[in-house]
């Protein structure tokens, strides 16, 4: 089981250490960097008269990500860590809907990752960090709304339990 993972089975009622928060932290600072990376390359190869709205779109969305790095990366030092340098791996396809969906399944994530940390961080009496995380979701479920028309879908529902990577 990686480290993340007995992290995210911690108890959601424990207090987490300021330590495990840092990780989880920093676990959502890779997945933002993941999301800059794939929203700046995906914006610049996808191609179609029917994707040209959402590819100007997905730049909007690298300079959302950016911020939100920034904030989490505020947070983390903080709470007295060192933000990570890694980003998580970016998938790459030459078919557009795949990238759509890649994108969307990350943020997806990411909105059920910040959901947690929010619970996580006002059990440790943290509410700025939970503000702060609550600001950032509204962005991330503007994006899987995005995400989710351009593929004529609807959002997908958040699975019950938090998925680890």
């Amino acid at each position: 089981m990686s480290k993340e993972s007995k992290l995210q089975n911690l108890n959601e009622d424990m207090n987490l250490t300021r330590e495990q928060m840092v990780e989880l932290l920093n676990e959502d600072l890779a997945r933002e960097y993941q999301a800059i990376i794939a929203y700046v390359v995906y914006s610049q190869v996808i191609k179609g008269a029917a994707y040209m709205d959402i590819a100007t779109e997905l730049e909007k969305h690298a300079a959302e990500e950016l911020d939100h790095a920034l904030k989490i990366s505020k947070q983390i030092d903080y709470f007295g860590g060192t933000p990570t340098v890694t980003p998580k791996p970016v998938k790459f396809s030459s078919d557009t809907k795949d990238l759509l969906r890649f994108d969307l399944d990350n943020e997806r994530t990411t909105v059920a990752n910040y959901r947690q940390r929010i619970r996580q961080a006002e059990a440790m009496g943290e509410f700025g960090l939970s503000e702060v995380l609550r600001g950032i979701i509204v962005q991330e479920q503007e994006h899987e709304i995005d995400l989710a028309t351009a593929l004529g879908i609807d959002v997908p529902e958040l699975p019950k339990k938090t998925p680890v990577d």
